[in-house]
């Protein structure tokens, strides 16, 4: 499978005839996984999910998902270290870094308060959870820079935190796979459970906050 195939399969849930015959594209899987922890414009849980159901059905297993759970994993670690370096540089330098900005305007002040309470009481511990939450690894690395974590010390929470995160999307996929004979549909349920998960928390906290919205104009009003 093409690195086309494979964000055409993540984005839109087919697959292209034949490609579950082919062999993954893991190289191309390391690059976008590392790409989108750089960028985040790749959905790479989608990508690894779709990976996964890809190697599920050329009866791979256990080794073909062991190598994209395993590649997946290893490109995002080095995708969140280089970003994590790039912000360190900006943290010491007096102008800053447009790198160290981005992850501020990605990082809301309240997700960002909440992150700096959780890393002072777990420690590194809540790049786990960070990873597994939507939207929830850039506030705790913006945590972790702004108390001026050690590189070596981030790097010894990340590394559990991408092989959970890569483990959960890959069993998304093997789900997803297990369920449906035609790889499409796997694929199909695969990106539509990771879409569900990253949207699922933040249509729940819109909803929460327009109720207290809601509450508080009635209090006022009455």
């Amino acid at each position: 499978m093409t690195w086309q195939e494979l964000v055409t399969a993540a984005t839109t849930g087919q697959v292209a005839p034949g490609s579950a015959g082919q062999a993954l594209g893991y190289p191309a899987l390391f690059v976008l996984v590392a790409l989108g922890a750089l960028v985040p414009v790749i959905p790479t849980g989608a990508l690894v999910s779709t990976a996964a159901v890809v190697a599920f059905h050329q009866q791979s297993l256990p080794f073909g998902v062991a190598l994209v759970v395993g590649a997946a994993a290893v490109a995002a670690f080095v995708g969140d270290i280089a970003l994590y370096w790039l912000g360190r540089r900006g943290v010491h330098s007096r102008g800053g870094s447009r790198w160290l900005e981005a992850l501020r305007r990605r990082a809301s002040p309240e997700r960002l308060e909440q992150a700096r309470t959780k890393l002072d009481e777990h420690g590194v511990l809540v790049l786990v959870v960070s990873r597994l939450v939507p939207a929830g690894r850039v506030p705790v690395m913006l945590a972790c820079l702004l108390a001026e974590l050690p590189l070596r010390r981030f790097a010894r929470g990340d590394g559990p935190a991408c092989l959970a995160w890569a483990v959960t999307y890959g069993l998304i996929g093997i789900l997803g796979g297990s369920l449906f004979s035609e790889p499409w549909k796997g694929v199909a349920l695969a990106v539509a459970l990771t879409l569900l998960m990253s949207a699922g928390p933040a249509a729940w906290r819109w909803a929460a906050k327009t109720a207290r919205t809601r509450r508080a104009r009635t209090k006022t009003a009455g």
